[in-house]
């Protein structure tokens, strides 16, 4: 059984007095510690599906299950879902401390021993301990997703969803990201489910990728199709080209 389950996926939005069709018709199936990814052009709707399965983007139509069990956004579905936004800068509060940041959830659920979590979870992605104390803008834009990062992983969540995840750093701290989160995977059998606009970033990520384009899917690639080029749609092979004439630029 699949650990997500999305069946005819259709997200509508009403802006301006008309109505925009996000997503329409989109199914995939994610099994437990697989990394599945979402790519296209922005405006695809990939992003809109991970805010529709945490409740920031309305259902029109279709189902998204979680374990089998239709999704019910209550604090069993905090524990086991959580989400890493794009901009590192926007997402944590610019007044707390990384410890309240990092803190808060567990205060939140219930769980104790915060100290030795908030500790254990700097650890975890990298950053000093001495760093519990600071705010944000002492950090860089590495170290904030990172902060990021470990606060989606305090509750010991099954599900990470990553909405572009590393677009907003610089080149050379998107690859050590990418590889605290494929480790941080590998240790605790996370399952990722991870948008990018980035052929390149899916392919270092996921084991498939499902191919979006104005809300529609358009085709699966394995990770093995999608490293040999073998595309059966156009709008797919141009999103693989135009990865790979920036990774040659």
């Amino acid at each position: 059984m699949a650990l997500i389950e999305i069946d005819n996926l259709s997200v509508t939005f009403t802006a301006q007095g008309r109505h925009v069709r996000a997503v329409e018709g989109v199914s995939l199936s994610v099994p437990a510690r697989e990394s599945y990814g979402l790519v296209g052009e922005s405006g695809s709707g990939k992003s809109t599906i991970l805010r529709a399965i945490c409740g920031l983007a309305p259902v029109s139509a279709g189902t998204i299950r979680i374990g089998g069990e239709v999704l019910r956004h209550d604090k069993a579905f905090v524990r086991r879902v959580q989400m890493v936004f794009q901009d590192p800068y926007a997402s944590l509060h610019p007044r707390h401390t990384l410890d309240r940041t990092l803190s808060e959830p567990l205060a939140i659920h219930g769980l104790g021993d915060a100290d030795r979590r908030v500790m254990q979870a700097l650890e975890a992605v990298g950053l000093p301990t001495s760093f519990r104390f600071r705010y944000p803008h002492q950090l860089s834009g590495g170290q904030r997703q990172r902060v990021a990062i470990a606060r989606a992983l305090m509750l010991e969540p099954e599900i990470v969803l990553l909405d572009e995840p590393t677009s907003a750093l610089d080149a050379s701290v998107q690859a050590e990201v990418l590889n605290l989160l494929s480790r941080l995977r590998d240790e605790r059998g996370l399952t990722f489910l991870m948008v990018s606009h980035d052929l390149a970033v899916i392919d270092h990520m996921c084991d498939r990728v499902l191919v979006m384009q104005h809300g529609r899917a358009v085709e699966e690639l394995t990770r093995d199709a999608l490293a040999g080029a073998q595309m059966k749609t156009d709008y797919a092979r141009s999103l693989f080209e135009a990865s790979a004439d920036r990774m040659m630029g």
